[in-house]
């Protein structure tokens, strides 16, 4: 890391730590703060809640790492008829429950607050509490790892006072709690850098296939008025289609999944013919999956196979995903949670329906729009046969899906290295914590914002 050792240290017998500078000390938090929880005013007594003025937390707030602002307001009444206690500003604010990350998550408050049962106050009496703050982020795993494997069971007090803490000096403590503070804030800058290029990214690729699919690739065509509002113009030579329209004209051109019924998870265990599923579709991996199911049961549900060039989609949960089934793909039916096309190959190109299905958002919005909610749980087939879509002469549709295709990678292979910066500046940011609060490196020296 670019940083110096201490120049001695000293050997512990503790499963988190096995050394410290031989200059610090180490403790249990019990014996150097006051710990203690909060408590949750009536929620059935509105007046508690109403026109508050005391700050109150939930749990889900030590999330923020640095608590800047409450949950809510509880009235005087609400605290003194409840088990809230006052905790001051700069004190640590331990997660003792929670939902997903949260149990475990230490924070520290910027402002003088209450908080609920589920989460423990720790006061330091001469200790440094933004340096056990760094010292508790760094042992996140450790302090989780103290309640069971159940995630159900919650940390307690007692399981707080135990926690091990290296002990420098109080000056010590202050100067790498300085360092920390820098550092995570340089690094967190250049994480929120690759975030927002990332987000710009997306939106270039969303705008991309959009302007492609609805506009074409010649910035010089002669264009005329689709009629349709959301569509606006399209080139002069394109036509605007009904999904149903480009599809072949046979029946099960649009085939749903079985239900449910027919299609039970106890026949979906043997090795015979492939069950493709959602997660088929949304990794894009067509020999992905292990649900298989008999020949017998294939027999019986053979109206619902998969075949080549099939486009599949996804019409629950996450939906409206979709791929075109490649040559060689394995003997296989859908599941109930996807939806077979079969484009008419003189009308449509099946890679650029995937991508104005998949990419462009025409699709979902319509969707949308004929279900008059701003969500959709389901796609069913009626609906998606009756979307408007541009469809340019079949060459051109070639030509437009072979254009997105290269420039969809570049952008993807754009995001992808981002995301492996953000990774990889979130595993240094991580190594640094636990590095300068377990007196791996030496940064007494450093000039906080100068030069390392």
């Amino acid at each position: 890391m670019g940083y110096p050792a201490y120049p001695a240290h000293r050997k512990l017998k503790h499963h988190w730590l096995d050394q410290i500078p031989a200059s610090w000390d180490s403790v249990h938090i019990k014996l150097i703060a006051k710990r203690y929880s909060g408590g949750t005013p009536d929620k059935s007594n509105s007046l508690y809640w109403t026109e508050g003025t005391i700050p109150w937390l939930n749990s889900g707030e030590v999330n923020q790492g640095v608590i800047t602002k409450p949950t809510t307001y509880i009235t005087e009444d609400a605290l003194s008829q409840s088990s809230a206690k006052w905790v001051p500003e700069n004190a640590l604010i331990i997660a003792l429950a929670g939902q997903g990350k949260t149990k475990g998550t230490a924070s520290i408050t910027t402002l003088q607050t209450t908080c609920n049962q589920s989460m423990a106050a720790v006061i330091f009496e001469s200790d440094q509490p933004k340096f056990m703050y760094w010292w508790l982020v760094s042992q996140y795993r450790n302090i989780r790892g103290m309640a069971s494997d159940d995630a159900r069971d919650g940390l307690n007090l007692e399981m707080i006072g135990s926690i091990f803490c290296p002990r420098p000096s109080p000056t010590e403590q202050q100067k790498i709690a300085d360092f920390l503070d820098w550092k995570t804030g340089q690094i967190d800058g250049l994480i929120a850098k690759k975030q927002q290029l990332i987000e710009k990214l997306k939106e270039k690729h969303i705008a991309l296939i959009t302007q492609a699919v609805t506009k074409g690739l010649n910035t010089n065509a002669p264009m005329r008025d689709s009629g349709i509002p959301w569509l606006g113009e399209v080139p002069e030579h394109w036509e605007v289609r009904r999904l149903k329209f480009i599809l072949k004209s046979r029946k099960g051109t649009v085939k749903t999944g079985p239900f449910g019924s027919q299609l039970h998870s106890s026949e979906m265990i043997y090795n015979d013919v492939k069950v493709y599923n959602q997660k088929t579709v949304i990794t894009r991996d067509i020999n992905g999956g292990d649900n298989y199911i008999s020949k017998e049961k294939f027999k019986e549900l053979k109206s619902f196979e998969v075949f080549e060039k099939d486009l599949l989609i996804t019409t629950r949960g996450t939906i409206g995903r979709c791929m075109v089934v490649p040559a060689g793909a394995q003997q296989g039916i859908l599941h109930p949670c996807l939806m077979r096309i079969q484009v008419d190959e003189p009308l449509g190109f099946n890679r650029f329906v995937e991508i104005l299905i998949q990419n462009s958002g025409l699709v979902l919005n319509q969707l949308l729009l004929m279900s008059n909610s701003t969500t959709i749980e389901v796609i069913y087939s009626d609906s998606l046969k009756e979307v408007l879509i541009p469809t340019p002469p079949e060459d051109e549709q070639r030509s437009i899906a072979v254009f997105l295709d290269s420039e969809i990678n570049k952008i993807d292979g754009l995001i992808t290295k981002n995301n492996q910066l953000i990774e990889k500046l979130t595993e240094y940011r991580t190594a640094l914590i636990t590095a300068a609060t377990t007196g791996k490196i030496d940064i007494r020296n450093v000039k906080i914002g100068g030069a390392t």
